[in-house]
């Protein structure tokens, strides 16, 4: 079955707008409460956390009408990371995990992310399966059958704990100062708490949530604001988090921004120096830089790319038995400490090798010349194709034509929004930015 409410991760779109909507979140949820009740029982439990978006409570309540109506019991998180609802499904052993939030989008977006029992994003066929469901008509669970809800006051504080066991164990964060940014999201209390209960001296941004300024001008998409703290307070890093805290970006003593390129390379070569790189290879997506790709040939390990998106590379971190893989834009996965995504544990290895090798952030965040790389969005109506339009195509055959073998040219769709992403890579930055402006150029006259 083709998918169409389900994108890259989970289903996402603007609050209060289709499939955004408490009537779509109260049949998902008894799509989702349905088809993890095949074999009738009772007992069932689903877990939901949510970031700080307004719209959360809508969602949430809906979603929780949805479930019960159909005999699952559900556990209520309140605000936590991603990554903590990931954690919790496996630890408090429930058959389901959901989590409310649209991660870096604007705060009028939401979206609502499924997890299975395992604590892993649900495949693409399960997802299809709950899709087939909410199509049809959903059988409610007889009146003595109903589920239970309750609030779960202590889900941050289980998350906050595991989290600080990531770190080495004797090893402390006192004399650091850490500037950490929680984009006014999901992690905005247990990021810090983590931060300083290891002892580092925390200096917290985007820490203010008041439901409408989730990523707004903070964050892992505005690192900005943190590079200035650091510079400001004279920290050793800054750690920037996204809404749900599923991915980072950090920030070095001098006031410089690393992608998730770079925190990847240091991870893997000191992970294949330890003995503890499985399989001797990364996981990453067609996105990750070239350099990237260069710096792990030079050590004799590999780089296996994906398509984009982090559920993808932890399909195929699980199918080639791999322990790290990620994305550039700061999804970090870690199989051996989180089922997805996890921009704070990353975060605490990035400080465990500072901590370990004495070096500074800069040192150690530049572990590879990148190849000039330029991304640009286009944006377009709901329901176009511009990809399909002749001139496009036409222009990104004569882009591939131009760099001849000397880079990349790499056309998408987004899977969370109703974006065009041109993205190029080669060595001679004028014939880049030439590649990038033609086929948007073309992009933009077809919508």
């Amino acid at each position: 079955m083709t998918r169409k409410l389900f994108g890259t991760d989970g289903v996402r779109g603007r609050a209060n707008t289709d499939p955004m909507t408490a009537e779509m979140a109260l049949r998902l949820g008894a799509a989702a409460g349905r088809y993890f009740r095949r074999d009738g029982r009772n007992g069932h439990r689903v877990v939901i956390g949510k970031d700080t978006r307004l719209s959360g409570y809508m969602l949430e309540n809906a979603l929780t009408a949805g479930l019960t109506s159909t005999g699952m019991n559900v556990l209520l998180l309140g605000p936590v990371p991603t990554p903590a609802v990931g954690y919790l499904t496996r630890s408090m052993r429930a058959d389901l995990g959901i989590m409310i939030s649209a991660s870096h989008n604007p705060a009028d977006d939401n979206g609502i992310k499924f997890f299975g029992p395992d604590g892993f994003k649900l495949s693409d066929d399960a997802e299809a399966e709950i899709e087939r469901i909410v199509a049809g008509q959903i059988r409610p669970a007889e009146p003595a059958n109903i589920g239970r809800a309750r609030r779960i006051d202590d889900g941050r504080g289980r998350y906050v704990e595991y989290a600080k066991t990531t770190f080495p164990a004797g090893q402390r964060l006192d004399g650091m100062k850490v500037v950490i940014d929680c984009a006014n999201g999901a992690a905005y209390r247990a990021a810090p708490d983590v931060l300083y209960e290891l002892g580092a001296d925390v200096v917290r941004i985007g820490v203010d949530p008041d439901g409408r300024n989730i990523n707004d001008g903070v964050g892992s998409t505005h690192p900005g604001a943190a590079a200035q703290a650091v510079l400001d307070n004279r920290a050793d890093l800054g750690i920037c988090l996204d809404g749900d805290a599923d991915r980072v970006i950090l920030i070095d003593e001098k006031g410089r921004v690393a992608d998730g390129d770079q925190l990847m390379a240091l991870l893997a070569g000191r992970w294949a120096e330890q003995g503890r790189l499985a399989g001797g290879a990364l996981v990453a997506t067609v996105m990750s830089n070239l350099g990237l790709e260069r710096f792990m040939t030079d050590r004799g390990l590999r780089l296996e790319r994906t398509k984009v998106g982090d559920r993808y590379v932890v399909e195929r971190m699980r199918e080639g038995g791999f322990n790290l893989g990620g994305e550039q834009s700061g999804h970090l996965v870690m199989t051996d400490y989180a089922t997805t995504g996890d921009g704070l544990i990353a975060g605490l290895q990035f400080l465990a090798a500072m901590s370990e090798t004495g070096q500074s952030a800069s040192e150690l965040v530049h572990q590879f010349e990148p190849v000039p790389q330029l991304l640009k969005n286009v944006r377009y109506a709901a329901g176009a194709d511009p990809l399909a339009v002749g001139a496009v195509q036409q222009a990104i055959t004569a882009g591939e034509t131009r760099l001849n073998g000397t880079g990349r040219v790499l056309i998408r769709k987004s899977g969370t929004e109703p974006l065009i992403r041109v993205m190029a890579e080669a060595e001679d930055e004028v014939v880049l930015r030439e590649v990038v402006d033609s086929i948007v150029e073309a992009v933009e006259d077809a919508v």
